[in-house]
C-alpha cells in the first residue's frame, strides 16, 4: 500500500509545477510584448516628421519624394550663389528652408520702388494731362464706330479643299470659325454649326456637329463627295450657311460665305482657305408666289376633296435660286387641326405641277367650323425645312379664299378650282 500511496502525492503534485511554468510563460511573453510597443514608439519618436505635400505655385510641382536629403535642393553654397547669379529676376525661386511646420511659405509683402518719375510728377503736370485727355464726346463716337464694325463682321470660315484623282472624290474639310456674334442674348454666346452645299444642283447637302456655347468653334470634320469629274469642278459653287442652334424656336442665321470654284486650281495638292462671313443674301421677290387649288363637298358622304395642282412665282428663298418645294395640308375643326396631309417634294423649281388629291371626312354637318391651311414649304435635307407661303381656305378668310369656300359651299358635288396668292410665313 505504501507505495502506492506515493505515487498518488506525485500525480498531485503534477498541477501545481504545470500551473507554476504557465504563469512564468504568461508574464515574460507579456513583458516582451511591451518592450516590443516600447521600441516602436522610441524609433518613431526619433524619425523626423513626415513632410507634408506643398501646393502647386505657378507651375512649380514640389513632391515629398524629392526632399530626402539638402543635396538634391543644391546645399552647398558655391552652387546656390551660382544658381542666384543665373536665374533671372523675374523667376521663380522657392526657399524651401524658410517654410514653418505645416509646409507653407512665410507671406512677403512686395517693397514698392518708388520711380524718379512719379517723384518728379508736379501738380503742372497733371493739368497738362487732363488738357490732353479724351473728351466724353470722342469716346461717345469711338465708341460707336468700334460696336458698328463689331455688328458688320460676323468672323471668319477656315476651310480647306483638295481632289482625289485616284477615287474621283472632292474633299472638303471645314477646319474653324472665329470671332462669330453672339446670337444668345442671356448666355452671350452662340451654339454653331455649318450647313455646306453644292450649288448649283443641291445634290449634296452636309452639315457638321453643334459645337455647344462658344464664339470659335473647331469643326475639323472633313466631307467627301464622290462621282464628280475633275472637269466639273469649276462649275460648282460652295454655299456655306453658318447658323446657331435654338432648341425652342428656328435657328438663328449667322451668315453664308459663297466659294466660286471657277479659277481654283485643285491639282497641286490641298489648298487652304479662309473667308469673311456676311450677312445672308435674301432674295426677296414681290409677292410670296401663287398656288392652284381645286375643292369638292360631298354632302351626302359629309367629305371634302382636296386637290393640289399646281404652284407658280415661288420666291427664290435659297442663293442658288432654286427650291424644292411642296405642300403640306392641314384640316382644323373649330381651330383644332383633326388631320395634315403632304404632297411629294419637286426639285429644283419654282413653278412646280403636284396634281396630288386628299380626301377627308368632315366630323360634323356643313363647312362652318371647318378650315384648311396649305403651307408651302422648301425642303432642305438636314435643317428645318422654310416656309415659302401661306394659305387660309375657310368661312373666315378674307379674299379669294373666302371667296372659293363659299362657292364649294353653295354648289356641292362640284369640284372648283382657283389660284390664291400667298402670305408670309
Amino acid at each position: 500500500m505504501a507505495p502506492i500511496a506515493a505515487s498518488r502525492q506525485q500525480f498531485d503534485e503534477i498541477p501545481t509545477v504545470v500551473g507554476i511554468f504557465s504563469a512564468f510563460g504568461l508574464v515574460f511573453s507579456v513583458s516582451l510584448f511591451a518592450w516590443i510597443c516600447c521600441q516602436r514608439k522610441s524609433s518613431k519618436s526619433n524619425k523626423t516628421p513626415p513632410y507634408k505635400f506643398v501646393h502647386v505655385l505657378k507651375g512649380v510641382d514640389i513632391y515629398p519624394e524629392n526632399l530626402n536629403s539638402k543635396k538634391k535642393f543644391g546645399a552647398d553654397d558655391k552652387s546656390e550663389a551660382k544658381n542666384k547669379s543665373a536665374m533671372p529676376k523675374n523667376s521663380l525661386h522657392l526657399d524651401l528652408e524658410k517654410r514653418d511646420l505645416n509646409g507653407n511659405f512665410p507671406k512677403t509683402t512686395p517693397k514698392i520702388q518708388s520711380s524718379p518719375d512719379l517723384e518728379n510728377l508736379s501738380p503742372k503736370r497733371f493739368a497738362e494731362r487732363k488738357k490732353d485727355s479724351v473728351s466724353p464726346d470722342s469716346l461717345k463716337s469711338i465708341t460707336s464706330l468700334s460696336s458698328e464694325d463689331k455688328q458688320d463682321k460676323l468672323g471668319t470660315l477656315f476651310f480647306s479643299l483638295e481632289y482625289n484623282f485616284e477615287k474621283k472624290a472632292f474633299v472638303v474639310n471645314i477646319k474653324e470659325a472665329r470671332g462669330l456674334p453672339a446670337m444668345d442674348e442671356q448666355s452671350m454666346t452662340s451654339d454653331p454649326y455649318i450647313k455646306m452645299t453644292i450649288l448649283p444642283e443641291k445634290k449634296h447637302k452636309v452639315k457638321t456637329r453643334v459645337l455647344r456655347k462658344t464664339l470659335d468653334p473647331a469643326f475639323d470634320e472633313t466631307f467627301t463627295f464622290y462621282g464628280i469629274p475633275y472637269s466639273q469642278i469649276q462649275d460648282l459653287t460652295l454655299h456655306f450657311m453658318i447658323l446657331s442652334f435654338d432648341r425652342f424656336s428656328r435657328d438663328d442665321v449667322i451668315g453664308e460665305v459663297l466659294i466660286p470654284l471657277a479659277g481654283i486650281e485643285l491639282s497641286e495638292g490641298r489648298l487652304l482657305m479662309d473667308r469673311e462671313i456676311t450677312k445672308r443674301n435674301v432674295r426677296k421677290s414681290s409677292g410670296r408666289g401663287e398656288l392652284l387649288i381645286s375643292l369638292c363637298y360631298q354632302s351626302t358622304t359629309n367629305t371634302l376633296t382636296v386637290v393640289v395642282l399646281k404652284a407658280r412665282h415661288l420666291p427664290k428663298s435659297d442663293v442658288s435660286g432654286l427650291s424644292d418645294p411642296y405642300v403640306k395640308v392641314n384640316l382644323y375643326h373649330a381651330k383644332k387641326r383633326i388631320s395634315k396631309k403632304k404632297t411629294h417634294v419637286k426639285k429644283c423649281t419654282p413653278n412646280a405641277v403636284f396634281n396630288e388629291l386628299f380626301v377627308f371626312d368632315i366630323p360634323c354637318e356643313g363647312l362652318d367650323d371647318i378650315s384648311i391651311e396649305f403651307l408651302v414649304l422648301d425642303s432642305d435635307r438636314g435643317s428645318r425645312n422654310e416656309v415659302i407661303g401661306r394659305l387660309t381656305l375657310g368661312s373666315s378668310a378674307e379674299g379669294t379664299g373666302g371667296e372659293h369656300w363659299k362657292e364649294i359651299c353653295e354648289y356641292p358635288r362640284r369640284q372648283i378650282a382657283k389660284w390664291h396668292m400667298l402670305c408670309d410665313g
